[in-house]
């Protein structure tokens, strides 16, 4: 069953989150919200996106994790900041600092562009860190639901947040 976050629950305040700015493809955004529902992640999806945003459109790449997934969709950037977000940790080819070098906490909220053309100038000014994920030279980006999954595994990795039993028992297949 889908929960919805309701702004300032104070259950999430700790979490660590995934916020996706005006994304563009509504598959990367099912698939981002299957990534948050499997790793216990809530998510932020930072309206207007570049599709109808619903069910409908994000059901192929999402399937049934939808149903599972915690996510609030903000009406704009503005919302998306009275809400009171933690520490905004950016993802962007224009950072410096390797997301493997980076420190994360609990509660940041890494927040990705949209896949067309980033984030505007006053959302980079806006971001507390900016990471990127080294790649080889010459080459431009990953998809962005790629990226997320190397970055939030990292973080999760880093602050201990990985879902409880999440392992199989020995032997058991899945």
């Amino acid at each position: 069953m889908r929960r919805l976050t309701q702004v300032g629950d104070p259950t999430n305040v700790a979490a660590m989150r995934i916020a996706l700015y005006q994304p563009d493809i509504a598959q990367n955004v099912g698939t981002l919200l299957r990534l948050a529902a499997c790793l216990g992640v809530p998510a932020d999806i930072i309206e207007p996106c570049g599709f109808p945003f619903g069910d409908r459109a994000l059901r192929r790449s999402g399937m049934d994790y939808l149903d599972y997934a915690d996510y609030t969709a903000h009406s704009s950037w503005e919302a998306f900041l009275a809400a009171g977000p933690g520490r905004l940790v950016l993802l962007t080819t224009r950072a410096t600092v390797a997301y493997t070098e980076f420190s994360f906490v609990a509660g940041d909220v890494l927040l990705l562009g949209r896949e067309s053309a980033g984030v505007p100038e006053d959302v980079r000014a806006r971001a507390d860190a900016r990471i990127v994920v080294p790649m080889a030279p010459g080459l431009r980006s990953l998809n962005v639901a790629v990226a997320a999954a190397m970055v939030l595994g990292e973080a999760l990795r880093q602050t201990g947040r990985f879902p409880a039993g999440g392992l199989p028992e020995a032997g058991e297949k899945r």
